[in-house]
């Protein structure tokens, strides 16, 4: 089956540019022109990449991000054309996991999108079932038990912490933990793993403010206290 993207742009003449593009690239794309007809095909039909548009009207691109992330662990991308830090911080906070600023090159945002693809879909066989003290890592379902809790999380955050438990106690740096999970392309773009760190730590975490498990080791990077 060909891998399924739903689009959600409210502009048509760049949705249908976008569409004809990524068709291009040999990608099957829906599209959406708004979030309550994302959330209508999606729920029917769920597919395996959307692209949100950050700028929608009605239920804007961060609410509907969140409200897939709610039932969802489908990677997602935001778009946008604004060049605000705050924007791009606020899109992954509410569960992106990439994002990409307009302009952009159709080339680019399929790269992207194949990329995200292949780590979603690479289950290392040693970490099917991962425990370190009091968490019990199931990468191939997208759950964490902490405490005995189910705890659901995004394919990007599981790559994420699988990375971290796969070295416990070591130190790695935003650089390696970029390369990892995101790829050599993202180099440099410390905002993915800090907002990411700081998504994993609400879920895991009994008081995200003062870390207990997801260390922060000051001018390093990060590691996993189990």
């Amino acid at each position: 089956m060909p891998t399924r993207i739903l689009t959600v742009e409210d502009d048509e003449r760049i949705r249908t540019s976008l569409k004809m593009a990524l068709e291009d690239e040999g990608w099957d794309v829906e599209e959406a022109q708004n979030g309550e007809a994302a959330l209508l095909k999606f729920r029917g039909n769920p597919a395996d990449v959307v692209l949100i548009d950050i700028g929608l009207p009605g239920i804007d691109g961060f609410e509907l991000c969140r409200t897939l992330r709610r039932i969802s662990s489908v990677p997602i991308v935001m778009i946008t054309a604004r060049e605000d830090t705050h924007d791009v911080v606020a899109g992954l906070e509410a569960g992106a996991d990439d994002y990409l600023t307009k302009p952009f090159a159709p080339k680019e945002l399929s790269a992207r999108i194949r990329a995200m693809l292949r780590r979603v879909r690479t289950v290392d066989p040693a970490l099917r079932s991962l425990i370190l003290g009091q968490l019990d890592i199931v990468p191939e379902e997208n759950v964490v038990y902490i405490r005995g809790e189910r705890i659901a999380v995004s394919k990007t955050e599981m790559r994420l912490l699988t990375e971290l438990a796969s070295e416990s106690g070591a130190t790695l740096s935003r650089e390696e933990l970029l390369e990892r999970v995101w790829g050599l392309d993202y180099f440099g773009d410390s905002r993915l793993v800090d907002v990411h760190i700081r998504r994993l730590r609400t879920k895991i975490e009994r008081d995200p403010a003062n870390p207990q498990l997801i260390l922060t080791v000051r001018r390093q990077g990060y590691k996993l206290q189990t």
